[in-house]
């Protein structure tokens, strides 16, 4: 196990955090799209909150998808091989949600099904990202080649595997919750409305999240590293406490902000808590597989790739960072319904 290795492991999985957080608020927004918005000034509100930013949240989906392609290979070959019409599914969502944005704008006459595909376009996404994930943790019958040999999608949906994707939703709900009553304008209904969600959605995460973990510790009882469980404990505790500072800053209006942020943190914090769980796994094997699972050490590029790919990430990577600094500046502070009309 090389020091490149370890890194890319974990960068892989700061990857997949940035895009829990950036692109999980307009996901969730997209989800609430129906239940929040009672009128044509609120629905634009939540479009006009997530429109300059979502194109961009979503470099870091494809990000951890390029970086998972040249850092594991093999990994990637499996995922992607395996989880084939889940992705088709997600890619899917993903496409029908870019043209909704931009088409329910210049067409008006159609707007009703444009704002049935924003919801279906984050939908599907939202929940099948958690299902997937559910998966990789719990472990998922492979060949002596490392290929897929499960049914395909269905052998994907496991009680577990549901719990997870139910969780992952609930976040994104959360996230969408705090977005929306942080971009809405003070004392409008669209914003209260928001605001009283956070509570119970914040009440269902931690549900899910004890529900998840137990599950997850006594009936999938993946092997862990033991070196780690300091962190995993860590980033478990922390997760709860964030998820609370959430709800209870939210509350008030003053605490929209302090709420988003926490959120946000919640969101790396569980992120944090899959990396640590699963190292140096990959992709776990199921106990009935003939292969074995994919690791940092058995799946990886060699040192020479990962070494390159360290110093292109020194340069690029700033880069999005700086791009989402300026976009978020931009954009930043409440919107009111006289903004969008």
């Amino acid at each position: 196990m090389s020091i490149f290795q370890c890194l890319w492991y974990f960068l892989i999985f700061v990857l997949i955090a940035g895009y829990f957080v950036l692109d999980g608020f307009d996901l969730g927004a997209g989800v609430l799209y129906p239940l929040l918005a009672k009128s044509e000034g609120e629905r634009a509100v939540i479009r006009r909150s997530v429109g300059p930013v979502w194109d961009g949240n979503e470099v870091w989906l494809l990000t951890a998808g390029g970086a998972l392609f040249a850092a594991f290979p093999m990994a990637y070959a499996t995922t992607f091989s395996g989880f084939y019409l889940a992705i088709m599914l997600v890619l899917f969502g993903l496409i029908v949600r870019a043209v909704s944005l931009e088409f329910r704008a210049h067409d008006p006459k159609w707007s009703g099904v444009w704002d049935v595909c924003f919801f279906l376009g984050s939908l599907l996404p939202a929940l099948l990202f958690g299902v997937a994930v559910g998966n990789i943790y719990a472990g998922i019958p492979m060949d002596a080649n490392g290929d897929y040999a499960g049914i395909p999608l269905l052998g994907l949906v496991t009680p577990f595997t549901l719990l997870t994707g139910l969780l992952g939703l609930a976040m994104f709900l959360t996230a969408g919750a705090c977005w929306v009553a942080l971009k809405a304008e003070i004392g409008s209904e669209l914003r209260t409305r928001a605001a009283k969600m956070r509570l119970p959605l914040g009440v269902v995460v931690l549900i899910l999240f004890v529900l998840v973990s137990v599950y997850g510790h006594f009936i999938v009882a993946p092997d862990m590293e033991p070196s780690l469980n300091i962190l995993r404990w860590a980033f478990a505790i922390l997760f709860v406490v964030a998820v609370v500072v959430a709800i209870a800053f939210g509350r008030k209006e003053s605490g929209d902000k302090i709420a988003f942020l926490a959120q946000c943190a919640a969101a790396i914090m569980l992120v944090g808590l899959l990396a640590t769980s699963m190292f140096p796994n990959l992709v776990v094997a199921s106990p009935d597989s003939v292969g074995a699972s994919i690791t940092l050490m058995n799946g990886s590029a060699t040192d020479l790739s990962l070494m390159w790919m360290t110093g292109i990430t020194c340069v690029g990577l700033p880069l999005v960072l700086i791009y989402h600094v300026v976009i978020y500046r931009t954009f930043r502070g409440r919107i009111s319904e006289k903004d969008v009309v």
